[in-house]
């Protein structure tokens, strides 16, 4: 039986066991100084208790087994070897691939967009009344440099 806790270490198990004899051993030791009406009423007692016990754990058993097969992940064909089958693979890499998609999709967006600039550009500058030459020459350059009236 498996009895560690979460977050429990086996040095702290150790201990814990360790006290438990401890402490057992003492009741045991004070117990043969207790009068016969006290120790029947624990006896009594100790086996309610682990009459209890045991009804809680036959009906705890079912649903913890219950609650367990629920919470496995399954898929239509998926294999009922507890998924380490295609399926596991499948679903770890398809995240990636959308990703790697989506990126791929904002690229070519951002691309066709900075050519279309480009083009809107191009298009006013040769429909323009000034020839090409005009916008490198360095007194044009100059005109727009200086403050408009």
């Amino acid at each position: 039986m498996n009895s560690q806790r979460p977050g429990a270490t086996p040095n702290t198990e150790a201990l814990e066991a360790r006290f438990a004899l401890r402490a057992t051993a003492h009741l045991t030791a004070r117990a043969d100084a207790l009068p016969q009406d006290i120790t029947e009423r624990l006896r009594v007692a100790r086996e309610q208790a682990i009459q209890r016990a045991r009804a809680v754990r036959t009906e705890v058993a079912p649903q913890v087994a219950a609650s367990r097969a629920g919470a496995t992940l399954t898929w239509p064909g998926a294999p009922s070897d507890g998924g380490s089958g295609w399926w596991l693979k499948l679903g770890a890499l398809l995240p990636l691939v959308a990703l790697v998609a989506g990126l791929m999709l904002i690229q070519d967006w951002h691309g066709s967009n900075q050519v279309s600039a480009a083009a809107e550009i191009d298009a006013s500058l040769l429909s323009d009344d000034l020839p090409p030459s005009a916008y490198s020459d360095p007194g044009f350059v100059e005109f727009l440099k200086s403050p408009q009236d």
